[in-house]
């Protein structure tokens, strides 16, 4: 595995600390969002399409400082929107480190190389960027030729300068497993930490809706990409939610394990939905009815949902939680190759990629769509 032994340290001490005290929700990544404004405007994201009104909000610096000490997760996700178009991302970063916090800020890299001057290297952050497969499917997902070049180029400056760096894919139907694992390839070559992976959320607001997949597709994909691993490959996450993509493991969801932070609030009830906001953490807590929510809720927006956000949780506490948990995950991270003739069989069947069906839609700015409203509490 790629994660550092200093941060599983202070994940797995965390984790015992809560299950000692008998606490039952708790969180583990804390998903900061201080803007949701973009220069890229992807197909399958539901993240920008806000009002011009709310897209030019912005969380401040103590804001930001404040959800975090308020929530207490030893790990800072910052996703967005495009965390780099954040006039006071700087200052947002080395407030969180000097919490030491362990700092995942996610960036398609378009200005990375502009910006990284505003970062210092530092066992705390790690920068995630955001390649969703080999050249030509990567700028087809993220709606923008030459994409996938800039993005190399931000990555190849941040690990020349130090920097912890990590890629962040997101697979849709149609995506070729085949040329995933060549993929992997190309990004261990780069010289990054490791690699993190989550099937695609059936976000409600993303303009396209077709390439979502069911659960059953999404294991069967992770189970072609992941079996019969090569040694080099690297992924920065538990090994325990990538058996659960492959269909090795079932957990349920935590919801509560990556509570987002936004313009808006504390959202209701995790990253990925919205259905109200609350004032603070303990109020997220305590008024949110979880038991409507996760695959075993009958909740249809959770239906097919097998995003780390929910299930990476469930598999750390997991792992932490118990010596069972700690001996699978020791035998995940050291034997991992999985030979599986099966998977193999899967690698030979065809698949017709997707932007063979439907071409490239350049996007040269980025586009709101006015017909949302704001989901209040």
């Amino acid at each position: 595995m790629a994660v550092p032994i200093s941060q599983m340290w202070t994940v797995a001490t965390y984790v015992l600390r809560q299950r000692w005290s008998g606490r039952k929700r708790y969180p583990l990544v804390l998903m900061l969002e201080p803007l949701f404004r973009c220069n890229l405007a992807c197909a399958g994201c539901g993240k920008i399409q806000y009002p011009a009104h709310i897209l030019k909000k912005e969380l401040s610096p103590e804001e930001c400082f404040r959800a975090a000490e308020e929530c207490g997760a030893p790990m800072v996700s910052i996703p967005g929107g495009e965390p780099l178009l954040h006039p006071k991302i700087g200052e947002i970063v080395a407030g969180l480190v000097k919490r030491k916090k362990y700092v995942y800020m996610c960036t398609n890299a378009l200005l990375l190389k502009q910006k990284i001057d505003l970062f210092k290297p530092s066992k705390y952050l790690t920068f995630s960027v955001h390649l969703d497969g080999q050249r030509e499917h990567h700028d087809f997902s993220v709606c923008r030729e030459g994409g996938y070049d800039v993005a190399v180029e931000g990555i190849q400056e941040a690990v020349k300068r130090g920097f912890r760096v990590t890629t962040n894919t997101t697979l849709f139907d149609g995506a070729d497993p085949n040329s995933v694992r060549t993929f992997f390839d190309e990004v261990m070559s780069m010289g990054v930490e490791g690699i993190v992976l989550s099937p695609g959320y059936t976000y409600d607001k993303a303009p396209d809706q077709k390439h979502f997949m069911g659960r059953a597709r999404s294991r069967r994909l992770f189970r072609a990409i992941l079996s019969n691993r090569k040694k080099n490959w690297k992924f920065n996450m538990s090994p325990l939610f990538l058996e659960f993509l492959m269909g090795k493991r079932d957990y349920q969801c935590t919801p509560w394990g990556s509570p987002a932070y936004n313009v808006f609030g504390w959202q209701k009830p995790c990253y990925l939905l919205q259905d109200g906001y609350a004032d603070s953490f303990q109020e997220l807590l305590d008024t949110t009815e979880w038991s409507n929510y996760g695959t075993e809720s009958g909740n249809p927006k959770c239906a097919n949902c097998m995003v780390s956000c929910g299930y990476e949780p469930s598999t750390v506490d997991s792992g932490f939680g118990s010596i069972s948990g700690i001996l699978a995950m020791a035998k995940a991270t050291l034997f991992h190759s999985y030979p599986d003739k099966g998977a193999l069989d899967l690698l030979n069947q065809p698949v017709a990629p997707v932007h063979a069906i439907n071409p490239l839609i350049q996007i040269n700015a980025p586009q709101t769509v006015n017909s949302l409203e704001e989901t209040h509490a």
